[in-house]
């Protein structure tokens, strides 16, 4: 294992910036399936649990760098506030003076939640600036969005070039879980492979094909292949 986790970390007093990924599905102003945000819960608890102070920063809907009331982070408080257990404090920036602002005053036992981070531009330009400006709000990086580290963006990759960083428990379970699948797998082995994007998994789907014995493509991209192969879709 060439990664830390909490466990290695010195957490107490310190502030924890925490990736998540709580992009999820809503109607009608309500969160219909809370599934993402409950996955957080073991690494926030954690957190709190060795006296750190959770910073959560997450992407929502795709805004393309220009903020967007319908896609602010702000909506999911209370669905966060009924998983955590506890008040979330709102931060109504991601950098710059109001975000600084609210995490110089956040205290032991508190979480703050940081604006959308794709309402930047600098985001997925994985901009140095921006991962920069995200990174003075804590003093450790703990990336807990498994589903969103394969891509290079300033609050999944470029800010821990800033902080010393670790794995959340969502992440750890499931890096834990790629290893035994691939490092040194009982064969044969089976991997099944979903979503809607076949853009996003070509590298993973590429690599997988020489450790497997059994790929199974499943969700929206397996369209994709049947097009391929000539079905109507």
């Amino acid at each position: 294992m060439g990664w830390k986790t909490i466990d290695n970390m010195d957490i107490s007093g310190k502030k924890v910036l925490l990736r998540v990924d709580i992009n999820v599905p809503m109607k009608a102003g309500k969160v219909t399936d809370a599934t993402r945000i409950e996955k957080i819960i073991p690494t926030v608890k954690d957190i709190l649990a060795a006296k750190g102070m959770p910073i959560l920063m997450a992407h929502f809907g795709r805004p393309k760098g220009t903020a967007s009331p319908t896609l602010s982070l702000k909506q999911l408080i209370p669905a966060l506030e009924t998983a955590l257990g506890q008040p979330i404090i709102w931060a109504d920036a991601t950098i710059g003076a109001k975000a600084e602002a609210a995490s110089a005053a956040l205290r032991e036992g508190q979480i703050l939640l940081l604006e959308n981070t794709r309402f930047y531009a600098d985001e997925e330009a994985n901009s140095a600036k921006f991962a920069a400006s995200l990174a003075v709000l804590g003093d450790i990086f703990c990336n807990d969005a498994f589903s969103a580290a394969h891509r290079a963006h300033a609050s999944t990759e470029g800010v821990a070039r800033h902080l010393p960083a670790c794995a959340g428990r969502l992440m750890q379970a499931e890096l834990e879980a790629l290893e035994r699948a691939l490092i040194d797998p009982a064969h044969p082995v089976a991997a099944i492979v979903g979503g809607a994007k076949i853009s996003t998994k070509m590298a993973v789907l590429s690599h997988l094909i020489s450790n497997v014995d059994q790929l199974i493509v499943g969700g929206g991209m397996a369209n994709t292949f049947l097009a391929a192969q000539g079905y109507d879709i």
